[in-house]
């Protein structure tokens, strides 16, 4: 007969549940990763277009060489990697942990092939399910946030495989479909209205009790003066209205770095932007679509993003701003799991702020840098993010290639002024006149 006594007894009970939760919840994301890639033809997984994005056999093989860099080979006794060579060829840039294979040389290696990438997520697959298992309940308290990180992460990855091949796809003539969706065009959108909110010592960041980065910490004060915030996105149909007032030929709208990106690059539109039949068209994931003129414009830079707000007489808001005004909605919005991967029209019979969340990342007019009292996480996961607070600015909400399981209202996303790949749009905001 057992020894334990009920309350024993409950604890244990208690800790297999939980870590079934995280199985569980390790199962999904890692089977939702591969799911993306079914659409897939063999050679679409190993090419890179340029060095910012990276090629989708890299993306499912890196999400599994962090659990093995950061879980399995620091908490598995005699644990032995698949290949000794994987953790430098799939490690980014995580410079405590191993030497880093170069950046812009990913698409370079046909070997290890995309099966063997698979295999190498079984073989990872398998050790963490014993890992987890193995473990009693100090080292699963230990453990489990570290794992939390890694999900979190493969989550991120999902996003940047769909728009990483999203820019590849872009590059071929024959514009190929991802995955072939039947969506309706957008309603006409209402005239933009502006939300206002009062001055005040706000507070801002994540206030803990779950799962958060460390950039979005500590919950801290900031002081905010009244402000307006529009109740949408701006839309094509608006952007084209700035770019056929001569937008890009006007250095008035512009920042002196953007509008020389502009003329280097020769920027004229958005990304994936192009004329057919005498009519604007973008590519989509689902091919090459007819430009919906009340759909959010996407795929715009900061320098862009800017430049359209000075010119409707407004401004970006500050990423406090937003957050501010995000407090008193639902995490909800057309995310990644809607299966559309494009942003959709917002609905022009619902009042007050809509298209906070999904659809595309909205830049912010604050610079990507650390809290007050900010801290980042121990160790190599400390590389995470901190390193990375200069020279790019801020975005919130999420997009359409988010994971709705992944994004907060603290969240901070940020990419380079130029950066234009991702799902990224504009929100407009203005200073309010205090009464």
């Amino acid at each position: 007969m057992s020894s334990l006594n009920i309350s024993e007894k409950v604890v244990i009970n208690s800790l297999n549940d939980e870590k079934e939760l995280l199985v569980q919840r390790f199962k999904k994301i890692r089977d939702f990763t591969e799911m993306l890639t079914e659409p897939l033809e063999t050679e679409d997984f190993v090419i890179q277009a340029v060095e910012e994005t990276s090629p989708v056999k890299w993306h499912l093989a890196h999400t599994s060489w962090f659990f093995e860099a950061f879980v399995l080979k620091k908490g598995m006794e005699d644990y032995e990697s698949l290949h000794p060579q994987y953790d430098y060829i799939f490690n980014s840039y995580y410079v405590q942990t191993s030497d880093p294979h170069c950046r812009d040389q990913r698409g370079n290696l046909s070997r290890p092939t995309v099966k063997q990438v698979f295999e190498f997520r079984k073989f990872i697959n398998r050790k963490m399910y014993a890992f987890i298992e193995s473990l009693s309940e100090s080292e699963f308290e230990t453990w489990k946030p570290v794992i939390e990180i890694g999900l979190h992460h493969e989550q991120q990855h999902q996003e940047l495989l769909l728009t990483d091949l999203k820019f590849l796809f872009a590059q071929n003539p024959l514009y190929p479909i991802y995955k072939e969706r039947s969506r309706p065009f957008g309603r006409e959108q209402q005239k933009l209205n502006w939300i206002q909110f009062e001055e005040g010592v706000y507070q801002a960041g994540h206030e803990g009790g779950e799962f958060g980065y460390d950039n979005e910490f500590p919950n801290h004060k900031t002081y905010i003066h009244p402000f307006n915030i529009a109740d949408r996105l701006v839309t094509n149909g608006e952007y084209l209205a700035f770019m056929n007032d001569g937008g890009y030929s006007n250095t008035k709208w512009w920042l002196d770095e953007g509008f020389s990106t502009v003329e280097r690059e020769e920027w004229a539109s958005p990304l994936y932007w192009v004329i057919r039949d005498d009519e604007w068209h973008h590519y989509t994931l689902n091919g090459i679509e007819k430009l919906d003129l009340h759909e959010p414009v996407t795929h715009v830079s900061y320098y862009e993003a800017d430049a359209y707000a000075r010119w409707a007489g407004a401004r970006l808001a500050t990423e406090q701003e937003w957050e501010v005004a995000s407090k008193s909605l639902e995490l909800e919005g057309p995310f990644v799991e809607s299966g559309n991967y494009h942003p959709s029209s917002a609905d022009p019979d619902t009042d007050g702020l809509k298209q906070m969340f999904g659809d595309v990342w909205q830049w912010t007019q604050c610079s990507y840098s650390p809290y007050p009292g900010y801290k980042p996480f121990p160790g190599a996961l400390g590389e995470y993010n901190g390193k990375f607070m200069v020279n790019q600015y801020v975005l919130r909400g999420g997009s359409c290639a988010t994971s709705k399981t992944h994004i907060r209202r603290t969240y901070r996303n940020f990419f380079h002024a130029h950066s234009r790949w991702q799902f990224s749009g504009i929100r407009l905001a203005q200073d309010a006149v205090q009464a």
